[in-house]
């Protein structure tokens, strides 16, 4: 039964950084505090889960890509994640983690092809950061 708390948690995180609308941090929070789970644990669990859907969102943009290449997007977010991709690169990836604009943020870089590993790398280490803080937020 403990299992599905982590596997909550990983779909929770994973659907979190896709398109879709989603929050694991409150679930999170509370694995952390009613859960025999040690929090190390819970931070991979959630960490690989959002950085899986960022890779799926990024891949995603690059698929669009070879079916209708870049051009300027219609959805304020898009233009606000193209904006930044276009100024600070595969960088930008690092705000991956931020609401509203960190998913558009994954797919237009896939949609102008950033380069592959230093965006998945990027992506990772942001999204691993702002559960970090959540962990030591709860701790």
């Amino acid at each position: 039964m403990a299992d599905l708390g982590l596997w909550g948690l990983f779909l929770s995180s994973f659907i979190s950084s896709t398109l879709l609308p989603g929050g694991s941090e409150v679930l999170l929070g509370y694995l952390l505090t009613q859960s025999e789970f040690q929090p190390l644990l819970l931070l991979l669990v959630a960490s690989l889960g959002n950085s899986l859907g960022g890779a799926v969102t990024f891949a995603m943009g690059w698929w669009v890509s070879v079916r209708w290449p870049a051009q300027q997007p219609e959805k304020k977010s898009q233009q606000r994640a193209l904006s930044m991709i276009q100024r600070y690169g595969p960088a930008a990836l690092l705000l991956s983690w931020l609401p509203i604009i960190g998913d558009p943020l994954c797919f237009v870089a896939g949609w102008f092809r950033c380069h592959l590993l230093i965006s998945l790398i990027l992506i990772t280490l942001g999204k691993t950061l702002r559960y970090l803080f959540i962990v030591f937020a709860f701790s």
